[in-house]
């Protein structure tokens, strides 16, 4: 094993404020890889304890040469993403909950928040004020989410004028009304989050945290573009899915695409992909406002391992796979990465 730089928990290296600071402070003409890895046994409780022996990081399959190793927390960038096109009855489940919502972050982290039904709006900047995001999570409650049942197309009104009964001045002209076409742009969504995030400081873990129905519907951005952006830029995504898309039932029927109906399967994609672990499927206040917390704390608490690599921005995308040796543990990483550009040469003395 190459010499690692292992930081103890609730420790920091000699002479340094933050461990995880020194990784961007030291110029190196090779690639640094940040690799996040969150380890939960069978019951699905997060493992502690594991020293850098016990990983072993495949790159394309080669193996890698650790140079950095910690289990301590992260400060994070968070942006929260949520859907205000579910179910009305569904949005306002889901105000219930933002109390614990803005509970779960430290004073160290940063969030912004975002919405997103047919458009993407960005509702708050990045702060680390959470009386602010308490406020701006105060008035999404006045908004209503969409209808709970079919738009009612005519009604007793449409009828034109009538004496005794009989229609008079022609035959009645009932108004046309066309449905507001439904839309779900949860990958503009995403997108939008990971621009933003991606000019976050690099000392932080990146997360978009997904609160939706987790349906995607007319969105410009694609689910591969928006990937590549995401796993460029080290962003984690982790989502609560709620109303419909929480059940059982429900998501085995949606693994079959219906016309105009969009996919349901994005999310756990992204999370997957990313690292981000399991999608959160909830359908009580109680349970969605668990779900808040563990997804906090397990985004804040990962071990983190690090290595160089001589691939540069003309390479192409790179496979990454994190193991552990230790049998029966669940492993959730990054599948991957592209390189960022090489840094540039300094410019010659004139």
């Amino acid at each position: 094993m190459p010499p690692v730089q292992t930081v103890p928990p609730g420790t920091y290296p000699r002479n340094q404020v933050n461990g995880s600071e020194t990784l961007y402070k030291v110029v190196v003409p090779v690639n640094f890889v940040l690799v996040p890895v969150m380890v939960k046994d069978s019951d699905g409780r997060r493992v502690e304890g594991l020293t850098p022996k016990d990983f072993t990081v495949l790159e394309n399959g080669k193996k890698q040469n650790l140079t950095f190793f910690t289990s301590d927390p992260f400060a994070l960038s968070v942006a929260i993403v949520l859907e205000t096109g579910m179910p009305d009855v569904t949005l306002q489940k889901v105000n219930q909950t933002f109390g614990a919502l803005a509970g779960s972050f430290s004073p160290y982290d940063e969030f912004a928040l975002y919405t997103y039904s047919g458009t993407v709006s960005q509702v708050l900047d990045f702060t680390r004020n959470s009386e602010r995001l308490t406020a701006a999570l105060n008035q999404i409650k006045l908004v209503r989410g969409g209808h709970n049942g079919p738009v009612v197309l005519n009604d007793p009104f449409s009828v034109g004028p009538t004496v005794n009964g009989v229609p008079v001045g022609g035959p009645p002209i009932a108004p046309v009304q066309t449905p507001t076409r439904e839309a779900h742009v949860l990958n503009d969504a995403i997108l939008r989050a990971a621009i933003d995030l991606g000019k976050r400081e690099r000392t932080r873990r990146k997360v978009i945290f997904v609160i939706s129905t987790g349906r995607e519907l007319g969105s410009t951005a694609s689910y591969r573009d928006v990937l590549r952006l995401l796993e460029g830029r080290d962003i984690q995504v982790k989502a609560v899915v709620v109303d419909t898309g929480a059940l059982p039932v429900y998501k085995e029927i949606e693994k079959i695409r219906l016309i105009r109906q969009g996919y349901s399967d994005i999310l756990p994609k992204y999370t997957a992909a990313t690292g981000g672990g399991q999608v959160f499927t909830e359908l009580s206040r109680n349970s969605i406002e668990r779900a808040y917390a563990d997804i906090a704390s397990e985004a804040r608490n990962q071990y983190t391992l690090g290595y160089q690599t001589r691939a540069t921005a003309s390479t192409a995308y790179r496979s990454i796979e994190v193991l552990v040796d230790r049998r029966g543990l669940k492993i959730a990483a990054k599948d991957g990465y592209y390189p960022a550009p090489a840094p540039r040469a300094p410019p010659p003395p004139k």
